[in-house]
């Protein structure tokens, strides 16, 4: 008999954890088409400069396509961070989401008037600033909701499962956007490239739909109907701005650097590899992309286990100074690796990794986790967006850098862009490790306590926190189910 009762009773507790897994896949796994729709369009750059040489490669429309996403991006986080935290987490996902679908498609299908080329690309320019909203709706609305549905798994695990679906599925995106064109190019050929790099935005649209659905079911986090600022008289803004600011700062500052060098390394990883190819070889350059993308991978997922592990205050500190030493290593060696395509790969590749094992893996999850839960959308959005900010200013920075440096075709050129990087790695670094806090399992309701009592102490209302209808008290554990609150309120209507 009691060995019936356990096995029912393990039982129940595997469903019940297992089903605690899909609001964070739902929620998180969406940050796939950033990672496919942002870097798709460095190997899509490439493809436009060889069909038009003279309306593409010599025109601003050449930084135009790859960059105006980032500035949509700017815009989707800062305005789905108020959307997500006065409104609904689950709004703001849809939302972005229906956004990603419609203008993905769109790109595909760009047309300029009477077939206009110049049209075309500004046709394309405009899907691409739409696409950058719905992928920065995704960042405030879906990964805080992941942070905040993480938290309901077992202690010593959940920063582990918050990186696995955001930043490795951003990084996943990254690997299958530099293999689907090279698919395309194999099935069709030099001489049809304008469907290879069609076909390969519109696929786009695949990883948002595919998720649709899971959202539609979703419901708003535990903890934000317990902590959500949605229905409170006026917004204490003032007070949060004191609390939060220099932690908002630092986290800010930390992101910039990181997207600075990794989106930009992204966009032109392709034009670096065609400089060291002899012969050009577009077949050749976007093998090689998939296997630097692939890099990705290893480090997303040991920085993974290693922010459960060490911190991730740590964990990203390891990262960018390994990055740092690796990033100096190859602008010394420049020169002797680009003779060896193959070294030359692996050891870009892991600057990558590390890249991806620290700042990549730890930065979002550090700016999730470093604020209240009633401000958490706009914090995080607020970060996420100077960070995108550093990833506009990246990409038309490191072409001026490899310019004023010696040009595309000289190898101080091609050092420059990992001299710049690699010091501001350290920089990162620095800041991380002497000006963030430690980041413990149980930080969201710690930091959520925290907020409270420091409001409470400036004499602000917090009886405002919450919706109306969360009946379970402030103080309660987090761990209480569902089922419990919902006989609890049961309860109070068969009283009254």
């Amino acid at each position: 008999m009691s060995d019936t009762f356990e096995q029912t009773h393990t039982a129940a507790s595997f469903y019940k954890q297992k089903g605690k897994f899909w609001p964070i896949v739902a929620s998180g796994a969406g940050l796939f088409s950033d990672g496919y729709l942002n870097n798709v369009i460095g190997s899509v750059n490439t493809i436009l400069k060889i069909l038009y040489p003279h309306d593409y490669a010599n025109s601003p429309a050449t930084r135009n396509v790859s960059s105006i996403a980032f500035v949509g991006t700017v815009i989707g986080q800062l305005s789905f961070g108020y959307i997500s935290d006065h409104y609904s987490r689950k709004h703001g996902m849809i939302i972005a989401t229906v956004i990603l679908i419609i203008f993905s498609i769109l790109c595909s299908g760009a047309w300029g008037a009477n077939g206009s080329i110049p049209g075309m690309l500004a046709a394309l320019t405009a899907y691409r600033f739409f696409i950058g909203i719905g992928i920065g709706g995704e960042y405030p609305a879906g990964s805080v909701a992941c942070a905040e549905a993480s938290n309901d798994l077992k202690s010593g695990h959940r920063n582990r499962y918050f990186v696995l679906f955001t930043n490795f599925m951003i990084d996943f995106g990254f690997v299958v956007s530099a293999f689907t064109p090279l698919v395309m190019l194999w099935i069709c050929g030099m001489n049809h490239l304008g469907t290879v790099w069609r076909v390969s935005l519109g696929l786009g649209a695949i990883p948002p739909l595919s998720i649709f659905y899971l959202r539609l079911k979703l419901e708003e986090p535990e903890q934000f109907t317990k902590n959500t600022l949605r229905r409170a008289r006026s917004v204490p803004y003032l007070l949060i701005l004191r609390f939060y600011w220099f932690r908002l700062f630092v986290v800010s500052i930390i992101w910039f650097i990181y997207d600075f060098s990794a989106y930009s390394f992204g966009l032109y990883s392709t034009t670096i590899l065609t400089a060291i190819i002899p012969d050009n070889s577009l077949y050749k350059s976007f093998g090689w992309n998939v296997v630097l993308n692939l890099f990705y991978l290893p480090g997303s997922m040991l920085g993974a286990l290693a922010a459960d592990y060490l911190g991730p205050r740590v964990t990203l500190t390891t990262g960018v100074v390994l990055q740092a030493i690796v990033g100096y290593i190859m602008a010394g060696l420049y020169s002797h690796l680009k003779i060896h395509i193959a070294a030359f790969v692996v050891v870009y590749g892991i600057f990558q990794t590390l890249g991806e094992f620290g700042p990549g893996d730890c930065i979002g999850l550090i700016a999730s986790k470093t604020c209240s839960t009633a401000v958490r959308g706009q914090y995080y959005g607020i970060a996420a967006a100077t960070g995108k900010i550093g990833a506009f200013v990246g990409t038309y920075v490191f072409p001026v850098i490899i310019k004023n440096a010696g040009g595309e075709t000289t190898v101080k050129g091609l050092q420059a862009p990992f001299w710049v990087s690699s010091s501001l790695a350290i920089f990162s670094g620095i800041l991380a490790i002497t000006l963030l806090p430690k980041i413990g399992q149980d930080v969201i309701a710690a930091e959520d306590d925290r907020f409270r009592e420091y409001l409470m102490s400036k004499g602000w209302d917090v009886t405002q926190l919450g919706d109306e209808d969360a009946s379970i008290d402030e103080f309660a554990s987090p761990d209480v189910s569902a089922e419990y609150r919902g006989y609890e309120k049961k309860l109070d209507e068969d009283d009254k």
